[in-house]
Order: structure tokens, then C-alpha cells, then sequence
């Protein structure tokens, strides 16, 4: 299998690239994500996933290998192809994809255009464990430091506190400490409420 493409970058089109390597030019199918990516020099290098049909052969392209295995993951699941990855790949950036499915978040996957309920529905539910094993720590605190905000945002409000400008302040105490937990984020939101 091909697994990467190096050579001198001949076009860039926001759905594909032309890769000339060596006198022979390689299309590659990107997602708007690589496009956004890729530098405006000439020498290119782009890790790469073939598919092989019975009608066709072809690459796909990716700015990163993080990139290259989620559309690997997301085509192994039934009902997804390759232009419906892509498509998520364009809408989403790997994190927020990887991250959303981890998290269950099934609103987020639907909002990408193409998928409905159940496709949604099934790729959180085919992929949620290879990505909380290979993305452990990434998600696992993700999922903790929601549950920490949201918990500090309920007792905020049955304090009487608004809903909106305690959320703000809870924002800022998360990103100034992320693995805060519940009881530090509530005294420090009373300080600034």
C-alpha cells in the first residue's frame, strides 16, 4: 500500500491535491481540513490512504497521521464510505470528530451534513471504544472536566446564580485550570459571581 506521497505540489484544489513525484503526478482527495493544512510551498509531503475498487483505484490524502487513522476508523463503520469521511473530515477537524465520538455527543455527528440518526448513532457506537483506547487520556479528561463543569453549573444554579454569566465564569476557571474539580470550581465562581 502507498502510505505517504512526497514531491512537488502542482495543484491545490480545496477537494484535491496534484503531487508530482518523480515525473509521475498523483491526484489525491483531501478534506478541507488538509487544505487548510497545507503550506503554499512547493515541496509537499502527505500521508496517504488507497482505496481499491473494482472500477477505480484511489489515494486520499492527509495533512497528519492522526487525520489519516480517524478516516480509517470512520470508513471501517457499515453505511460510512470514503466520500461520507471526508465530508465529516471537512465539517469537523480530527479532534472534534475523535472527540465527539468519545463523548457520545450523537447532535454533533448529525450536524455533518449526509449523516442522519442512525448512521450517527452507529458510528458513536462502533467507534467509541477503539477511540477512547487509542485517544485515552485526551478523552477521558474531556469527558471528566464536562462532568466537573456540569456539576458545578447545576449547584451554581440551584444557588439562584444566572445561568449564563455562571457558565462564563466557570469557562474561565476551566481554562485557566482545567483539572479543577467540582469544589474548587464553585468556591472560585462565588469569588467572581
Amino acid at each position: 500500500m502507498i502510505t505517504h506521497i512526497q514531491g512537488k505540489l502542482v495543484e491545490k484544489n480545496p477537494t484535491d491535491v496534484v503531487i508530482d513525484c518523480n515525473g509521475v503526478g498523483y491526484l489525491l482527495n483531501i478534506s478541507l481540513h488538509t487544505f487548510s493544512q497545507i503550506p503554499n510551498q512547493e515541496n509537499l509531503k502527505l500521508f496517504t490512504h488507497l482505496q481499491v475498487k473494482e472500477d477505480s483505484h484511489t489515494l486520499f490524502g492527509f495533512s497528519s497521521l492522526a487525520e489519516r487513522e480517524i478516516f480509517r476508523l470512520l470508513i471501517s463503520v457499515s453505511g460510512v464510505g470514503a466520500s461520507t469521511a471526508r465530508t465529516m473530515l471537512s465539517s469537523l477537524t480530527p479532534k472534534q470528530v475523535r472527540e465527539g465520538i468519545a463523548v457520545g455527543d450523537v447532535a454533533l455527528i448529525q450536524s455533518i451534513k449526509g449523516i442522519g440518526a442512525k448512521t450517527a448513532q452507529r458510528v458513536i457506537l462502533d467507534l467509541k471504544d477503539k477511540i477512547l483506547k487509542v485517544y485515552d487520556i485526551d478523552e477521558l479528561s474531556t469527558q471528566q472536566n464536562n462532568t466537573n463543569k456540569d456539576e458545578a453549573l447545576s449547584a451554581l444554579e440551584v444557588l439562584g446564580f444566572n445561568k449564563k454569566q455562571s457558565e462564563r465564569v466557570v469557562d474561565k476557571i476551566m481554562s485557566n485550570q482545567p483539572d479543577a474539580s467540582v469544589e474548587v470550581i464553585i468556591k472560585q465562581a462565588l469569588k467572581n459571581l
